[in-house]
């Protein structure tokens, strides 16, 4: 046998080294691919972009920019891996929100006219409008847009109805919106008043509502709002005043959160509110709110046919009164935000996970499925899309002084439309 030069590596050996060496190294890359979510595609349009923006002088807004348009080039990719949405397969908790410069705004608060006045943005002066460019994207799966001749067809001779406080009724307008510019003027018909509100498209018999009940169950401020939140009172135990308007519909979209947030502790009343001050007790405002949901699940299961009737719980829409939850330690709530919060899993101290839990403990036990619409996690990112002090008050839009008063005057609680309650239609939708 011929025994090779010192230092020489016969050929047959130096291939199959050079091959094991490019097998490690690919293996590594797609470990990193699986423990990062990141493809190989997408390192390099990182890389690409990281490149560009370093020999780039562009102010902070064109980084933002850049940012942006990596990660919609980046989902591109991903879609690609994606399956198609499946309701027990997909969650819609795990993702991320992608800027995309090129999507279409389905509605304008120009194009629709039953907005509130207090949730249009653009109209009441807001300057950027970055924040109707965000889409939210699963992790696994893709999420189906909104079809208005499909949503249409699934409503056809049925009854949708929104139940809930204010941020339902936003996402009623939203659902309204989405659909109404695909219908015939003469085709359409609305009714609307500070309760109780629909919708109907003539040529599909279909309806969307809302109705007004903020706790779902009773209070003393159903009717006639009490402004003070330490004056109000709930029936914890009675839900029938209102329940009796449920009976018959074919969709119901249930929430409540945001006014069980007034006060650390809710005035609870067993009987009637004849006994005002005298006929309460008062109990921790969790407490409360699992009880209300306890009312809630005992009337569904005991009046609600699931053969003939879908039900579902829209989860909390968190508020943004806290800058320091996001790391701004000089912002002023959610004043002058324009971008989300990037951090995954992102939480913060408007979202109380504790009455989370009280929905998810309860709709587990009940015998009617109900569909809980988890809208909180991609929500909580969203601190940039809020009304601010973009809105309205007593019929007027802010003054230049009182949107100099932010503390005062900004709204971190409801959103902007068209905005956030878009896409929890749009995942309605995809349960529908």
């Amino acid at each position: 046998m011929k025994i090779p030069p010192k230092g020489k590596t016969p050929l047959s050996l130096a291939i199959i080294i050079i091959a094991v060496i490019a097998l490690m190294s690919a293996t590594f890359t797609e470990d990193l691919r699986v423990l990062t979510g990141t493809s190989t595609f997408k390192a390099k349009a990182a890389a690409a972009a990281s490149s560009s923006s370093s020999t780039s002088t562009s102010t902070s807004t064109s980084v933002e920019r850049d940012v942006s348009s990596r990660e919609t080039s980046e989902a591109v990719v991903d879609e690609e891996d994606k399956i198609e949405f499946k309701r027990k397969k997909c969650s819609t908790t795990k993702g991320k929100w992608v800027f995309n410069s090129s999507k279409e705004m389905p509605y304008t608060d120009e194009s629709c006219p039953y907005l509130d006045k207090q949730l249009v943005c653009q109209r009441n002066g807001r300057p950027d409008d970055k924040y109707l460019y965000w889409e939210w994207e699963l992790d696994d799966c893709t999420l189906p847009r909104f079809n208005v001749e499909n949503v249409l067809q699934k409503l056809r001779g049925k009854r949708l109805m929104f139940v809930g406080d204010s941020l339902q009724r936003a996402q009623w307008q939203s659902f309204v919106c989405l659909i109404q510019a695909h219908i015939p003027p003469k085709r359409k018909l609305i009714k609307r008043n500070e309760a109780n509100c629909w919708f109907k498209a003539k040529d599909y018999n279909a309806t969307i509502e809302f109705y007004w009940t903020p706790f779902i169950v009773e209070s003393n401020t159903d009717k006639y709002i009490v402004p003070d939140p330490n004056k109000r009172i709930l029936r914890v135990d009675s839900i029938s005043a209102h329940a009796q308007s449920w009976v018959g519909v074919d969709i119901l979209v249930f929430s409540t959160y945001t006014w069980w947030m007034s006060v650390e502790s809710i005035k609870c009343s067993w009987h009637s509110f004849v006994n005002g001050e005298e006929g309460y007790d008062e109990l921790d405002r969790r407490i409360a709110y699992r009880l209300g949901i306890k009312t809630w699940a005992n009337w569904i299961d005991s009046f609600i046919n699931p053969n003939t009737t879908r039900v579902f719980f829209a989860t909390m829409s968190p508020s943004h009164t806290r800058s320091l939850d996001w790391g701004r330690e000089d912002g002023i709530q959610c004043y002058n935000e324009t971008m989300p919060v990037a951090r995954r899993g992102f939480s913060g101290s408007g979202t109380d996970m504790e009455m989370m839990q009280a929905v998810t403990d309860v709709v587990e036990r009940m015998k009617v499925p109900v569909t809980v619409l988890n809208v909180t996690q991609l929500t909580n990112h969203r601190i940039d899309a809020h009304v601010s002090v973009y809105t309205q008050l007593d019929g007027k839009v802010l003054s230049d002084e009182q949107k100099k008063n932010p503390h005062r005057y900004a709204d971190c609680i409801h959103w902007c439309l068209p905005g956030v309650p878009d896409i929890w239609n749009q995942l309605l939708y995809a349960y529908l």
